[in-house]
Order: C-alpha cells, then structure tokens, then sequence
C-alpha cells in the first residue's frame, strides 16, 4: 500500500493542476453545470486511483474483462487529453514566470500576471478533442472490419494462376478481444470472397497460447480452396509475459503451434508449401518473425524457408515484419514476387482519403506501414491488423480483410 502512496499523491497534484483551467472556463457557470463538469473531472482520478489500488484488492473491479478494459482505456486516454492540456498550461505559467521576472528585475512596467483565459479554452479543446475521437474509436470501430482490394500486376505470371485470389489476415491478437460474435462476422467476410488461398500472417495471441480458446470454433471456419497457410508474430513466442519458468515459456510456444494446426491452418515454420494449382507450380514460402530492429528477435530464416522453391513459377512470401522485404527479400531474392505482412496495425490511428493520402505516426517508425508497396517486379502488402493491441479501438485506421487478385502484368 505505501508504494502506492506516492504515485496517488502524483496524480493528484498533477490532477489539481490541470482541473485550474476547467475551475477558470466554469467560473460563471450556473451551479449544476459546473458541478457536473466538476465530478466528470475528477470521476477520472478515482477510477484511476481505484485502477492502481486494485492491484492489491481486486475485487473493486468486476471480473468482467470488458468492462475492465474499458475502464483501463477510458482512464489512458483522459490522462493523455489531461497531458495535453498540462503541457498548454506549462506555456501559460512560463509566460506569467518569465514577465513576474522582468518585475522584479526592474523592468518599470506592471503586467497582468494572471492566467490567461484564451489558454485555459485553448487548453481544454486541446485536451477534449483526442480524448473524443478515441472514446469514439473504442466504441465504433474495433470491429468495423473493412474489406481493402488489390489487384496485383505480377510480370510472367504462369497463365493457369491468373485470377488466383489470395485473403490475407493479421494481427488478431486475441487476447484483447472482450466479445465473440463481432469476430464472427470477419470471419463471414473471408468466406463469401470464396479465396484460393489464406494467409495469415501471424500474432495470433498477445502472449499466451490459451487466449485463443474462446475463439477457436470462430477462426476454425475459415475456408479456401487450396488451404489457409499461417506464419508466427513477435507476438507469438511469449516473450513479452513474465513466465514463472523456461519451461513454462517453451509449453505455451508447444501449445501456440497445436492450437494452428486445431484450427486447420498450415503454419509455416521457416519452410515452405509446394502446390500445383491447375498444373503450375506455387511456392508459399513461411519465415519466422525476422525485423530489421534489434527490438525485436530473429526467428527468420529465409534462405531455410526458400530451399527448394527455385524451379517454382510463383513464389509467395509470408513474413510478420514489413522492414524485414528491405532488410533482405528485395536485396537477395528477386524472385520472390510478392510478399505478406502485417505487424503495424497501421497504429490503429491515422487518416486515410482513398486514392490520395494516407498518414499515421506509425509511418515514422515504419518505412511500409500499410497498403500495397512495389520496388522493380516485386511487391509488398503490408495488413492493418484484424484485431487490437493496447488501445481497443481505432481511429481511421479500420480491422482489415485483404483480398487481392493475381494478373499478368
């Protein structure tokens, strides 16, 4: 309890100090509007006080993995809106600083040393308004699934895989999800497109092989021709959980492989599928995660998961990591004509104007963050993620279903 008594105190102040600028913009307010906006303020500090205390006593939430989530979500994203607004106010109090100093060292003029109204407007709206567009988020889109479609130009495209079409998922992360019968309906997407071929390209789970039981007979619906071939995210491998032994971390990966192969997908482990679709020869060609950053470990192994694909007439790459095709596919194997990723999530916030522009803060950390990528006769198709992580919702960045049809360029 005495840990915790110092970041409650923190949170108070911090608190305090930003509630200035509401108390100033309130001050001629008739009383139930003032009061109102005054317990929507600090309603937030005690579910965040309540959020760090249930860390000992769990029973002040509801075991409700939804209504926890949310509470957590709500919380964040007002302390963000709240960070927001501190850092216009800091602008403020250094203004009032640097002229109270000019007083004092005998500048001979009085000035007006008090908050500024238009900063304390200025501050809220700056405040309020992400705060709204990710309430909004949570509450609409995280199973908003939108359907992207590509057609993709592929040069000596054997003339019997023309027309061949590819549904690519990623990122379903089920760990976060709180409710089954939205993901039913990605599910019944996929399906009416009627695909040759799944892919999807890996993150299955947060951490824990056991997230994916409650979704096991929704994903183990999904149908293709030719099969659903699947490889594994950064995600996958545990290591982001605190196991209690090596062990334990090695028999949830042995249950995370099982729990594919249960749901009928073909999960590529740094190897390769040779198919033969109306007498031509395909390559689905499946690497472990492998990222251009040290962040994250390698688990790829290319040249081992290409072995034996030369003679094909198509070669199709699933790999998590977009940086991992500059990194090494486009340099090495220029035969390799198109790859499959995931990862980003496209940040699950952004604008996109079809046709025109796209934007997220993603794009400054990731060269190819989402969409269709072409470098020479080689391409990229970088998913947007079917599910969430962190933040459960999103915000112009819809859960993605990729379809995209093969034609000879």
């Amino acid at each position: 309890m005495i840990r915790l008594l110092l970041p409650l105190i923190l949170f108070l102040l911090f608190d305090l100090y930003v509630f200035e600028a509401f108390a100033m913009v309130s001050a001629d307010w008739s009383d139930p509007g003032a009061y109102l906006l005054y317990g929507l303020f600090w309603a937030i500090p005690l579910l965040a006080g309540s959020l760090l205390l249930s860390r000992i006593y769990p029973s002040l939430f509801p075991k409700s993995k939804k209504i926890f989530s949310s509470i957590r979500s709500i919380v964040f994203i007002a302390y963000f809106g709240k960070f927001l607004m501190a850092g216009v106010l800091l602008i403020d109090d250094l203004r009032r600083m640097a002229l109270s100093l000019f007083e004092m060292l005998g500048g001979g003029q009085n000035f007006n040393l008090d908050r500024s109204m238009l900063n304390a407007e200025l501050a809220i709206a700056i405040g309020i308004i992400p705060f709204v567009l990710l309430v909004y988020g949570m509450i609409r889109n995280p199973y908003r699934y939108k359907v992207f479609r590509e057609k993709v130009l592929i040069k000596n495209l054997p003339e019997a895989l023309r027309g061949l079409k590819i549904v690519q998922i990623s990122d379903i992360h089920s760990g976060s999800f709180t409710q089954r019968e939205p993901v039913k309906e990605s599910i019944r997407l996929i399906n009416a497109e009627k695909p040759d071929l799944v892919f999807f390209t890996g993150d299955l789970v947060n951490s824990a092989a056991s997230e994916m039981i409650p979704y096991m007979d929704v994903f183990d619906k999904i149908e293709a021709r030719y099969g659903v071939f699947s490889i594994l995210g950064n995600h996958d491998y545990g290591d982001y959980h605190a196991w209690k032994t090596p062990e334990d971390k090695r028999e949830n990966f042995r249950q995370l492989i099982q729990t594919h192969r249960d749901l009928g997908w073909d999960l590529l482990l740094n190897e390769n599928r040779i198919l033969t679709i109306k007498g031509e020869q395909l390559a689905v060609i499946g690497v472990e995660n492998y990222s251009a950053s040290s962040r994250f470990h390698k688990y790829g192994d290319l040249s081992k998961a290409y072995a034996g694909t030369a003679e094909t007439g198509l070669k199709l790459l699933l790999s998590h990591d977009p940086s991992h095709w500059d990194d090494e596919v486009i340099s090495k194997y220029k035969d390799i004509a198109m790859t499959f990723s995931g990862h980003t999530h496209g940040m699950q916030f952004g604008i996109e104007i079809p046709g025109w522009w796209r934007w997220s803060p993603i794009k400054y950390i990731y060269k190819n963050w989402a969409g269709l990528y072409q470098v020479g006769q080689q391409y990229l198709y970088v998913n947007r993620g079917l599910g969430f992580l962190g933040y459960p919702g999103r915000v112009g960045i819809l859960p993605e279903i990729t379809v995209i049809d093969l034609e000879k360029g």
